[in-house]
């Protein structure tokens, strides 16, 4: 039992992780963007539009184009998305916090209706899912080799991003003036660094990372079912970013405590009624908030969000 719990919740919390390494991103570059639940799940849509149609011409001959090229459409979209939000948010200097919202809003509601024509013939992507939890998944009954090496390619590759965003951040000079933009812009300009594209590339970037986790989410763990809650998983995600600190590596195990907080009353917990349930899916914030009362009492720097996030940078008052 312990074993299946654990090796599906390293298997769901990449549909967080993404999320979550994505939006650490953009609000190192001090912009708070809440419309991650509407980049996921455009990208959800967007991915399985064009696996709908892969599939249709070309069947199931080439596993490696069904995953890469839905993989490729569904980050450009969460770029695009990613494009819009900081025109409105860099450019025009609209309140992020209503543009996040609206394009949340936005994102699901435009995700539901690209779905709405494919909806009835998802068999068809069911088909290619396989090839999404399969390829690179190792088949034993070891329980070592279930836990860590028995999952699809989209959730090694959610390691793999975070850990290189961390070392980005971290170690190069890229990540430095990122922090640098979120943390005060005004001396990041006056310093030389380009602080429009800095917020322009990391917010696409991130958005791009995002959608990826709607893609995982439909493709791998649903098995090619299309279900309304992708929404939820966004919020999750934000959620993550505060749980983890603003630090993409210490999300690799902040994403599998949310998935096991998340899945533990689907089958683990016998004898649970509907609204016990909806209270155990709620411990991912419960223990966010928990975090974050924490790390504001300690009041320590690297336990805070960058200082100039959520406020917009306007050069004339430099």
């Amino acid at each position: 039992m312990f074993v299946n719990f654990l090796t599906t919740a390293i298997r769901f919390s990449a549909t967080f992780l993404y999320g979550s390494t994505g939006e650490i991103i953009i609000e190192k570059g001090g912009h708070l963007n809440l419309g991650i639940p509407g980049i996921i799940s455009v990208g959800a849509a967007v991915g399985c539009i064009f696996e709908y149609y892969l599939v249709k011409a070309m069947g199931t001959s080439v596993p490696a184009l069904l995953i890469l090229i839905p993989l490729l459409m569904t980050m450009i979209s969460g770029a695009l998305m990613g494009l819009l939000y900081s025109f409105l948010t860099v450019t025009l200097r609209a309140n992020q916090n209503v543009v996040g919202l609206a394009m949340t809003t936005f994102g699901v509601g435009l995700a539901g209706y690209l779905i709405s024509d494919i909806q009835a013939e998802m068999a068809i992507i069911a088909r290619a899912s396989k090839f999404f939890r399969d390829m690179f998944a190792v088949q034993s009954d070891n329980w070592f080799v279930q836990i860590f090496l028995s999952h699809g390619v989209l959730v090694y590759l959610a390691i793999i991003i975070a850990i290189v965003v961390q070392i980005i951040l971290s170690k190069t000079r890229v990540g430095l003036n990122l922090r640098a933009v979120g943390e005060n812009p005004a001396t990041a300009d006056a310093a030389g660094i380009n602080v429009t594209k800095y917020k322009y590339v990391s917010t696409c970037i991130g958005c791009a990372i995002s959608a990826v986790g709607g893609l995982f989410c439909v493709m791998d763990y649903m098995g090619g079912n299309w279900e309304y809650v992708l929404e939820g998983f966004g919020w999750l995600s934000i959620a993550l970013v505060i749980f983890t600190l603003w630090r993409p590596a210490l999300s690799i195990l902040g994403s599998i405590v949310f998935a096991g907080l998340y899945i533990l009353a689907f089958g683990y917990i016998e004898g649970i009624s509907f609204a016990q349930t909806e209270i155990i899916k709620m411990l991912p914030y419960l223990v966010t908030v928990l975090v974050l009362s924490i790390s504001s009492m300690l009041n320590k720097k690297n336990t805070q969000p960058p200082a100039a996030l959520g406020v917009s940078y306007f050069r004339e008052e430099r």
